[in-house]
């Protein structure tokens, strides 16, 4: 069994996608996984997907990024604190927001305490998505370690968590403002009508093709006047051609209301 059997198969037997990850990248994971399992081949591994649970689980999580951090990168998410979400908010009482690709959590929980600092009064809807059900469960459970909180200021610390050890355990209101839902980028229905997208560091996995087709699903998901905020490793050159206006560098704004 080739590497493209391999693909075609893991899409036919647990309905995963892999033709949209950059091939290079993706077969390093991989062959770097059967070579720390000593697994002769690609068949050899795929019937061990089939039947290990627990390798399932680990394959996932070698091919998606299911670790994040709060804030991450501070000095953007303070332009989307003082500016793209007042901006939103003063045509919007209640905001619909999906983080997509949103690993352990740290980024929708980012965007309710902000909500919640911002328009507390508001009833807002926080979509989060993953196609990493083990990430998906650790968000839910809305406990970090300090490497994920780093960026959080004293005040929102003490405010928003409680400290335990090294633990840090995110107190149930934020955990309240959002929903977490398993999908998966590639191959799953996007949902419409959202005043902001967030979808950081995860794309520059794909190829160029999938990379422009997921801008393209981003745009029609996104209400007329609604914003997209990519990573800071990652540029949309041809976001005109897409019909996104540049708000400022990783903020994309769909013409309208």
């Amino acid at each position: 069994m080739d590497f493209a059997e391999f693909k075609r198969q893991v899409h036919r037997r647990f309905g995963l996608y892999l033709d949209g990850y950059k091939e290079p990248q993706l077969k390093r994971r991989i062959d770097s996984l059967m070579s720390q399992l000593q697994v002769p081949d690609y068949a050899a591994y795929l019937h061990l997907l089939s039947q290990d649970g627990r390798q399932w689980q680990r394959f996932i999580d070698k091919i998606t990024i299911n670790v994040s951090e709060f804030f991450r990168n501070p000095e953007i998410f303070a332009r989307l604190e003082k500016e793209v979400l007042p901006d939103l908010l003063a045509r919007h009482k209640n905001l619909k927001v999906w983080s997509a690709a949103c690993a352990d959590g740290p980024e929708p929980y980012s965007v309710a305490i902000l909500l919640d600092e911002l328009a507390p009064a508001g009833r807002h809807q926080i979509d989060a998505t993953d196609i990493d059900s083990g990430a998906l469960a650790a968000a839910r459970r809305g406990v970090y370690h300090g490497r994920a909180v780093q960026a959080v200021t004293r005040e929102r610390l003490e405010r928003y968590f409680q400290q335990e050890g090294d633990n840090f355990y995110l107190k149930e209101k934020i955990k309240g403002m959002v929903n977490f839902f398993h999908h998966d980028l590639l191959k799953d229905p996007f949902g419409s009508g959202y005043h902001l997208i967030l979808c950081r560091n995860v794309v520059i996995y794909f190829t160029t093709a999938t990379q422009d087709e997921l801008y393209r699903r981003f745009y029609q998901a996104l209400a007329p006047g609604g914003v997209l905020f990519i990573g800071a490793t990652e540029s949309l050159f041809h976001y005109r051609e897409l019909g996104f206006t540049k708000l400022a560098p990783w903020f994309y704004r769909r013409p309208g209301a």
